[in-house]
């Protein structure tokens, strides 16, 4: 692993004893550097390694079908790792104090932990290191080039940390090494895990989108197609039409860690598909999602018009007592009741498979911007609906295209509009030049068959 993609967060006393790696972001057992890198440094030490992870009693704006996918995916990964001879220890509880706790009973000798910039993993984390007692070290294993070697401050925009990204590619996207398996046992205690019970509490998993490292491979095979004849040929021209999108439908396992950003663009750079496809694909898929790790990491209040750049901040109170063509109400948003019939559409989707294509969730932001008494408001509605809907939510992706939608974050001002003022607006008109908006109406609004 590059050196670079690991720091020594928690720096005490070296010692002996077992390594812990706590997954929390990653949730996967083939290409994850974190883990990997655990299991190299416990060969090292001469000490056996666990993966633990811990179940939080309650994550904000996550729905039922959030933890379903999270658990359903996790207990392929957790008997992954057993096969491996690595054992999974399955905790529940508030992570930052029952890592810690199972941690001082192991008498582990090192903590390994994945990076991750939101605020509620800062917040375990600061909890876990102020009670753990041996070294920890995080592992940038999101990020095809890791977030803080890329950029130490907050980007613009794309095109000022695309040639950041761009000049580091070639020194961090290598192949993956084979994860070893290990002979060493584990002596600690471990809770024991009732997996068929825990699969039970939370309920199936979404049926649009079946979760683990098996389903997101299959995915991704998918999108690869043989020769030029999957979604990522046409990815170039078709990527913006929500009717019949090109997209790869990768996003809920990106989220959850099920596989790796690495891996992804490894295969689609060594597939058939045409060069303009790869190239635009890969765009979205390390430059704008990696931007989207920078602005989190970055900042803060990356959840607040606070993060809008001045320019921003300005225009939208300027504009703030402009008459509104129709006042949402929440219910009104909740129930696909709006006088938009193409956001009414976009919203039963993502009711009804819990995602919703990237172009049209630009368009269904901003019309609750113009449907809002302020961006302030727009925004909580914005990240409430898509962090309780949507299988990608709470995520840095989300945080970022909600506040580009709504705050001209990582954008540029446009030609001035009422409500908008120079942040970009988006238009039921601009939609329809674009894809057969009524087409998408119908198949979201007929009463579906049984």
């Amino acid at each position: 692993m590059h050196p670079a993609r690991a720091r020594l967060i928690h720096n005490r006393p070296q010692q002996c004893g077992p390594v812990l790696y706590w997954m929390h972001r990653e949730l996967r057992a083939r290409d994850n550097w974190g883990l990997l890198h655990a299991r190299h440094l416990a060969a090292e030490r001469g000490q056996p390694l666990a993966v633990v992870f811990c179940l939080a009693r309650h994550y904000p704006l996550a729905a039922l079908a959030h933890f379903a996918f999270l658990t359903h995916g996790l207990d392929e990964t957790a008997r992954s790792l057993e096969a491996l001879g690595i054992p999974f220890v399955l905790l529940r509880g508030e992570p930052g104090q029952a890592v810690a706790e199972y941690a001082a009973l192991a008498k582990a000798g090192l903590l390994v932990t994945d990076a991750d910039p939101t605020r509620p993993k800062r917040a375990w984390l600061a909890e876990l290191l102020s009670r753990l007692q041996c070294p920890a070290i995080e592992v940038d294993g999101r990020n095809v080039v890791p977030a803080r070697r890329a950029s130490d401050k907050a980007e613009y925009m794309a095109r000022t940390i695309r040639p950041k990204i761009q000049r580091l590619l070639p020194e961090f996207l290598a192949p993956f090494p084979t994860l070893a398996a290990q002979t060493l046992p584990w002596h600690a205690p471990r809770p024991s895990a009732d997996w068929p019970a825990l699969l039970a509490e939370f309920g199936p998993p979404p049926e649009a989108f079946p979760p683990g490292e098996t389903a997101a491979a299959s995915t991704l095979a998918a999108f690869l197609g043989a020769g030029q004849q999957g979604r990522l040929a046409r990815y170039a021209d078709d990527r913006n039409t929500p009717l019949d999108p090109a997209s790869s439908l990768l996003s809920p396992h990106l989220h959850f860690g099920h596989i790796s950003a690495q891996r992804i663009a490894l295969e689609v750079l060594s597939s058939n598909a045409p060069a303009p496809a790869r190239e635009a694909f890969l765009e979205q898929l390390i430059v704008r999602r990696e931007l989207a790790e920078n602005f989190c990491l970055h900042t803060p209040n990356y959840d607040s018009v606070d993060a809008f750049p001045a320019w921003a901040r300005a225009t939208l109170a300027k504009h703030q007592a402009d008459r509104r063509p129709f006042l949402a109400t929440e219910a009104q948003l909740d129930s696909s009741a709006t006088p938009d019939p193409l956001w009414n559409a976009a919203q039963r989707q993502l009711l009804a498979t819990g995602h919703m294509h990237g172009w049209l969730r630009m368009y269904w932001a901003k019309q609750i911007l113009l449907w809002s008494p302020d961006a302030e408001t727009a925004l909580a509605r914005v990240l409430r609906l898509n962090d309780s809907l949507s299988l990608d939510g709470r995520d840095v992706n989300g945080y970022a295209g909600a506040a580009w939608s709504i705050g001209g974050v990582h954008d540029r001002p446009w030609p001035e509009r009422p409500v908008f003022g120079t942040v970009r607006s988006m238009t039921f008109s601009g939609a329809a030049r674009k894809f057969d908006v009524q087409a998408f109406i119908d198949r979201w609004t007929r009463p579906r068959l049984p």
